[in-house]
């Protein structure tokens, strides 16, 4: 009895260390990923813009400005992820061809 009694609390042990293991690796990757990520506010929003309208007229700046569409309706939505993604990928259209 008392041996099963030490197994059953080896492995719950080993689980919550498991389990602690993966929570450290998925906080280390999230600022990690977010680094890369324009932040979404007013000040990117304005910078992102009026380099977008510098560019050069065709279907990159077509797909730039609907990206720009796209951040500011997800900032009035509240979605501050999504508007990241959508202002980040407005960023890149010109250096991606």
């Amino acid at each position: 009895m008392t041996l099963a009694l030490l197994r059953r609390e080896s492995n719950m042990i080993t689980r919550l260390l498991g389990t602690a293991a993966m929570a450290v690796v998925a906080f280390a990757m999230v600022p990690a990923s977010a680094a890369r990520m324009e932040g979404c506010s007013g000040k990117n929003l304005e910078k992102i813009e009026t380099a977008i309208e510098a560019m050069a007229d065709g279907d990159a700046k077509w797909v730039a400005f609907k990206e720009m569409t796209d951040a500011q309706t997800a900032l009035l939505d509240g979605k501050m992820g999504a508007c990241a993604v959508h202002l980040t990928k407005a960023m890149h259209i010109d250096t991606v061809k």
